[in-house]
C-alpha cells in the first residue's frame, strides 16, 4: 500500500477573490437603498423635533429656523447633519455665566437660629 501525499503550493498562490460585476453592483444596490433608509428614518426624526415647542428647542440648542433650513434642503440629503452643526455652532459660542454670589448652605447653621448639634431635636417626629 503506498500513500501518495500532495505537497504542491498551488492552493496557497492562487489569487484573492475577486467579486463578480454583479455582485459590486448588487453591493452598490444595497448600500444605495439603506441610505435612502437612514435619511428618510432621520427626516421623521427631524420631523418630530418640529413638534416640539420653542423653549423646548432652545434647550437642544436649535430654533425653528434651523428646523426650515433643515427642511429646506433636497429630500436625498439629510437634515440631521444642518441640525447638529447649528446646536454645536450654539454650544461652541454660549457665553460662560459665572455666578459672583455664593450659593447658600444647605446645612443649617446658628445664623438662623438652629444650631449644627440640635437640628436633629427641633425636626424629630
Amino acid at each position: 500500500m503506498e500513500v501518495i501525499v500532495n505537497t504542491s503550493y498551488q492552493g496557497a498562490l492562487r489569487a484573492p477573490y475577486q467579486p463578480s460585476s454583479f455582485a459590486l453592483v448588487l453591493a452598490g444596490v444595497v448600500a444605495a437603498i439603506r441610505k435612502v433608509g437612514q435619511v428618510l428614518k432621520n427626516r421623521h426624526d427631524a420631523a418630530i423635533l418640529a413638534q416640539f415647542d420653542d423653549r423646548m428647542l432652545s434647550d437642544i440648542g436649535l430654533t425653528r429656523s434651523d428646523l426650515h433650513d433643515a427642511y429646506a434642503e433636497p429630500l436625498w440629503r439629510d437634515p440631521t447633519g444642518i441640525l447638529a452643526k447649528r446646536a454645536r455652532e450654539r454650544q461652541v459660542n454660549r457665553p460662560v455665566i459665572t455666578l459672583l454670589t455664593p450659593a447658600p448652605a444647605l446645612v443649617p447653621n446658628t445664623e438662623h437660629g438652629l444650631a449644627a448639634n440640635n437640628w436633629r431635636k427641633r425636626y424629630a417626629l
